[in-house]
């Protein structure tokens, strides 16, 4: 690689890309191919294997693939769509288009954005020539299998690659195995199966490689790239508060922890990242509010799903333009892989749901050669309340994102993927989505459509027929003269667009802000809760007074306001703590070690929290190898610090044994097990020996009738198929030997 710096490896990958990428290279002035660069290309080039790229934000990833990808689709051309990106939000694809655009400035292979805000006439060019490369979503690409599958094997005919990125946020969810059922279900109507290129921040375990490769028959090859190593800067700093009974000097307590965020963001270009769309817009309004305080520029902006398009477009443009300073509110929507540009620091408020999200949030920062990724934590919590019972008045988040800091930074841990076996709301909207593609289908060729799909190889023909009974009875299906047919009720189902998402989203009203001009109101955004008119709420970073309510057209009219309002949106979905996140939380209580990346004050109550079950573990009445506390005679807390499916199935194996017990959970982590007994200490402590040592049968837990997994169509499932589903998903009694 001539001109171009160190590349005893990668001449001759270098060699072997296409003449227009050649250009590409030295016109940016690369020193080098990055290792990931070099190992995709020779896997792609020299194997027929799938690839997974997995490493850190911003290690060249997406070159990685296409640099290698578009070389073969220009040496081969295909004689339809080449190449197929799957993104999981638009803003992504947005995002990506631009860099590929450049990339392809001199060669002939188009690229062509598939979803709902894309162009038509691009759209309808597309598939009277189908050729390049196609970006969608997984919903927008159900929505073609559905609504115009005579197009589908003319526009993939000669499919050749399958990138699909951000693997490790579609694979434990619903929407991820959406995914690979439509992948599927579209090589089977072109007849071959394209490679498929995973994207993905770290992962553990063999989990993504299966996931990826589901379907397909194909090995999976990740390659092992050396990651060169980066400085990072944590730090944790806690914040006492007086909220829930105030006292004379409450707002000065709660003003130090803005003024910590402003100081945190004042200036910088940076993301504030909280784990909620209300708190994201409670932290942006008074940070607002400290800027104007201290005559400050107003570069506040905020992201979140309920964020008009247009809205999180500006914030996106605003991080990506210059160095001016600006700090955007987020939650999830920023965290994936969209580039943002130069970002001095990363906030974050409260701890991230997993340690995989707190190494995705760390790495939007730091990420020009030799810059150190800055990553700051602020925690308060009221101190105002009377005394509890001791593990009441933990904040176990704190205890939790030091547990998470130590996971990464001293074991290179995250969390492995989960792979759910019984996805029934899955089933039944690949169910109807197939009959809605083909009109009328028989019982046994339904069957053998769904169930050969391999995300649902653990269900069996009898709960499929269980289900299918269910259908028909409730008008979802009917049956015609050649076999099944949607039916009325069905119909409405299938025809509504919200149908293509398998994840749920409430019923919201649009907010639109009266302009004095008379033009037509923009669109701020979205809310859950239809507020009558002199109402306030916040949303997108400003307060805002209902002018106007249209129930009938689900519309909100509002007016600017100043001050600070409060608005809440509803989380549909479910956060699973991992017990090897537990088992550390254990170990940071234990250890008298003082980490570095905490702050006087957070040390002081990391300190406090160590104190505090050190007393209590002293006040123990009995002696024994698991963690209780007596709460009063006939009540205790057990401390099994398993994840959230074994502390689960621990609460159910002490119901069988006569135990009134239940899980207390701060927020979502499974803290500890309620419970109450006559039975006694003693004989609470004998029934844990024996579940840890002989396990339990989770098959013969007394499952209340109404449990259920998150399921956006639990509604139309058995409630038999559902309490089975949450047996096996949701329950781990594996990790029951593993209890303290």
């Amino acid at each position: 690689m001539r001109g171009v710096s160190g590349l005893a490896m990668s001449d001759n990958v270098f060699y072997r890309l296409a003449p227009f990428i050649q250009d590409y290279i030295y016109r940016n002035k690369w020193e080098e191919l990055r290792d990931i660069q070099v190992a995709a290309a020779e896997v792609i080039f020299d194997t027929e294997d799938n690839l997974l790229l997995t490493s850190g934000t911003a290690s060249g990833k997406t070159e990685a693939a296409f640099l290698p990808i578009l070389t073969q689709l220009w040496e081969n051309p295909s004689g339809s769509v080449g190449a197929l990106y799957i993104s999981p939000l638009k803003a992504l694809i947005n995002d990506q288009f631009e860099r590929l655009e450049e990339l392809l400035e001199e060669a002939d292979i188009p690229v062509t954005k598939w979803h709902g805000d894309a162009s038509p006439a691009k759209k309808k060019r597309l598939l009277q020539n189908p050729r390049g490369v196609m970006q969608t979503t997984p919903e927008s690409l159900e929505s073609l299998l559905i609504r115009n599958s005579s197009g589908v094997y003319k526009l993939f005919s000669d499919l050749r690659f399958i990138v699909i990125d951000e693997v490790h946020y579609f694979m434990d969810n619903d929407r991820g195995l959406q995914l690979l059922s439509v992948l599927e279900r579209l090589q089977r109507i072109i007849g071959f199966v394209p490679r498929r290129v995973g994207l993905s921040a770290t992962l553990n375990g063999d989990a993504p490689q299966r996931w990826l490769s589901m379907g397909t028959n194909v090995p999976c090859i990740t390659p092992k790239t050396e990651e060169k190593g980066r400085t990072v800067r944590l730090s944790v700093r806690f914040f006492p508060i007086a909220e829930k009974i105030p006292q004379k000097d409450s707002k000065a307590l709660l003003e130090n922890y803005y003024e910590y965020l402003y100081e945190s963001t004042h200036g910088k270009r940076c993301i504030l990242f909280s784990n909620s769309k209300g708190e994201v817009e409670e932290n942006i309004a008074h940070l607002k509010r400290l800027s104007e305080k201290h005559r400050g520029n107003d570069c506040y902006l905020v992201h979140h799903a309920n964020i008009s398009p247009a809205l999180r477009e500006f914030a996106e443009q605003r991080m990506k333009s210059g160095e001016l300073p600006v700090c955007t509110g987020a939650t999830v929507t920023l965290e994936l892989g969209i580039d943002l540009g130069h970002l001095e620091r990363i906030v974050q408020t409260g701890c991230p749901l997993t340690v995989s999200g707190l190494v995705q949030r760390l790495g939007r920062t730091g990420r020009r050669k030799n810059d150190i990724g800055e990553m700051r934590f602020a925690f308060r919590w009221d101190m105002s309340l009377p005394p509890n019972d001791f593990y009441k008045e933990i904040n176990w988040d704190l205890v939790m994102c030091t547990a998470m800091i130590l996971l990464y930074t001293r074991e290179k841990w995250v969390e492995p993927m989960y792979l759910p076996k019984l996805p029934y709301s899955l089933l039944y909207h690949q169910t109807m989505s197939v009959m809605a593609a083909s009109g009328s289908v028989t019982p046994q060729d339904l069957a053998r459509q769904i169930l050969t799909l391999s995300v649902f190889g653990d269900i069996s023909k009898e709960d499929y027929q269980l289900l299918l009974r269910h259908l028909l009875e409730n008008g979802q299906l009917e049956r015609g003269e050649d076999g099944l047919m949607v039916g009325e009720k069905g119909e409405g189902t299938v025809n509504n667009y919200d149908f293509l998402a398998v994840f749920s989203v409430p019923v919201e009203y649009v907010v639109r802000c009266n302009t004095q001009s008379g033009a037509s109101a923009e669109i701020i955004g979205t809310v859950q809760n239809p507020f009558p008119p002199r109402s306030q709420f916040a949303l997108a970073g400003q307060a805002w007074e209902v002018t106007e309510l249209d129930k009938k057209s689900l519309t909100i009219y509002v007016k600017k306001i100043e001050g600070i309002s409060a608005n809440m949106w509803t989380d549909t979905g479910n956060e699973y703590v991992h017990t090897r996140v537990m088992k550390k939380m254990l170990e940071v209580l234990r250890s008298d070690e003082e980490y570095a990346f905490l702050d006087d004050s957070a040390k002081r109550r990391l300190a406090y929290i160590r104190t505090l079950c050190r007393n209590a573990a002293m006040g123990a009445e009995i002696q024994s190898e698991h963690i209780i506390l007596p709460l009063s005679r006939n009540a205790f807390a057990v401390f099994p610090f398993l994840g959230t499916r074994g502390t689960m199935a621990l609460m159910y194996a002490l119901r069988e044994r006569g135990f009134s017990a239940d899980v207390w959970l701060q927020r979502y982590i499974p803290v500890c097990i309620e419970v109450k007994t006559d039975l006694g200490m003693e004989t609470l402590i004998s029934a844990l020996d024996e579940i840890k040592q002989k396990g339990a049968d989770k098959y013969s837990f007394r499952i209340p009738d109404n449990c259920e997994i998150v399921g956006k169509f639990n509604d139309y499932i058995p409630r038999q198929l559902l309490k089975k589903q949450y047996i096996e998903d949701y329950l781990d009694t594996e990790e029951l030997s593993l209890m303290e």
